[in-house]
């Protein structure tokens, strides 16, 4: 891996230069150039489908441009993070002093964990500045004002939280459509199986050129795609006339990960109330002023919601909470933390024979998973880089595993051992 004293000091400045639109086919695809000085070039992609011309129409031209270069802006981190360059420089459109202070505190606070892995020190104030230098020909952007059907979109992953959001607001017979990005089987099938006719779909593409330079060595990291979502989510509520967007994050997601520097840093820091409660207060000032977005589980622990989902066994068969199962098309890979987490949380209220058809194994036989436990109760390094609950959540879900093994007669492996040293 290249160092990233050599490539701040090599790539000094990255440029958000320019993006565009058109509307083909139904598609409304958006194009955003970046360029880090001297010599790299991005160009990344999200396309939205199933757009009118009538509904761009009702947007506006100023409007729809604020929307699109909000886009731009979202996919500066994950193209950024190759170089980490000590200046942002926006060329595609104007950004006053305090959306810029917005935005560097996004980047700081949601890479944290990039920040860690990469040994990256980011406490000094010229660590990052972001400026606003407007190109000549950038199009004037503006607010979108006008009032909205009190319709909800669903930002769907085919998890458990998710899911358990999708069908409380069902049964208060609410107006609902799920908003689904680059979706895979699982989505569709949870979609399927909760009668759900209405969808927004779109697409992201990552810049091939970025990937290639990963496979280099040059710095690479965790992005905050719930913040991506959130952007999308906002624009999409706009485009089909949604008033609320309703995500499934939960208050489990304010507890950090590891301590670091002078802070703390939180792998889910896109998906806790204090990036919640920044992303409604800028939207309301420089996006949708009468849009709502919120999450609806907030009050509750990861744990609590586990319970709920308990009670929806239509959805065993397909869901899955598990990163590494996404890349090799598993549901469970039955090895990292998210599945440990979301097993050990299910396991006090799901029959053995449920817990088979939805996880096909047993992870508490897993022995490779025994400093995976630890880690996430609190016992090892740090908690894992997942999104899972926190500590204490962990070690209340396996006693209540434990006590239903003992009532069932026999401790499998991790339980055994937690049996050990709790």
């Amino acid at each position: 891996m290249k160092n990233a004293v050599f490539l701040r000091k090599k790539y000094p400045r990255f440029i958000y230069q320019k993006y565009s639109y058109q509307l083909k086919g139904g598609e409304l695809r958006t194009s955003f150039h970046f360029r880090i000085e001297p010599d790299i070039r991005f160009k990344s992609a999200i396309t939205i489908k199933n757009v009118s011309s009538t509904a761009l129409e009702k947007i506006g031209d100023r409007a729809l441009n604020n929307f699109v270069f909000h886009l731009g802006l979202m996919e500066i981190p994950s193209y950024w993070k190759a170089t980490a360059s000590p200046e942002i420089m926006i060329r595609a459109g104007f950004l006053t002093k305090e959306q810029r202070d917005w935005w560097r505190d996004l980047i700081i606070n949601a890479m944290g964990q990039f920040f860690y892995e990469n040994k990256i020190d980011c406490r000094n104030a010229d660590f990052l500045s972001v400026v606003s230098n407007p190109a000549l020909d950038a199009p004037p952007l503006g607010i979108f004002g006008l009032d909205l059907r009190e319709k909800f979109l669903i930002p769907m992953g085919g998890g458990k939280d998710s899911i358990v959001t999708l069908e409380k607001l069902k049964k208060r017979e609410a107006q609902l459509a799920c908003f689904l990005l680059n979706p895979q089987k699982i989505q569709r099938g949870v979609i399927e199986i909760a009668g759900i006719k209405d969808c927004v779909v779109a697409e992201r593409k990552i810049d091939p050129r970025l990937l290639a330079l990963n496979r280099q060595g040059y710095l690479n990291g965790h992005t905050p795609f719930t913040a991506v979502l959130s952007f999308l989510g906002v624009f999409c509520a706009a485009i089909f006339d949604y008033k609320n967007v309703v995500f499934s994050n939960e208050k489990s997601a304010d507890e950090g990960n590891v301590d670091y520097l002078d802070g703390v840093i939180n792998h889910q820091y896109a998906k806790s109330s204090d990036f919640e409660n920044r992303f409604k207060g800028y939207c309301k000032k420089h996006l949708a002023p009468k849009m709502r977005c919120y999450s609806f589980l907030r009050k509750y622990t990861e744990a609590e919601i586990s319970k709920m989902f308990s009670k929806y066994p239509q959805y065993f068969s397909i869901f899955s909470s598990c990163n590494v199962g996404l890349k090799t098309r598993e549901r469970w890979c039955g090895n990292c933390p998210k599945c440990l987490f979301v097993y050990s949380t299910l396991y006090p209220y799901l029959t053995a024979k449920q817990l088979q058809g939805t996880f096909a194994k047993d992870m508490f036989m897993n022995k490779n998973l025994l400093q995976v436990m630890r880690d996430l109760l609190g016992r090892g390094k740090h908690k894992p880089f997942e999104c899972v609950g926190t500590y204490k959540e962990s070690q209340e879900a396996l006693e209540l595993c434990l006590v239903k093994a003992k009532t069932i007669g026999e401790l499998p492996y991790l339980l055994e051992k937690y049996n050990e040293i709790r």
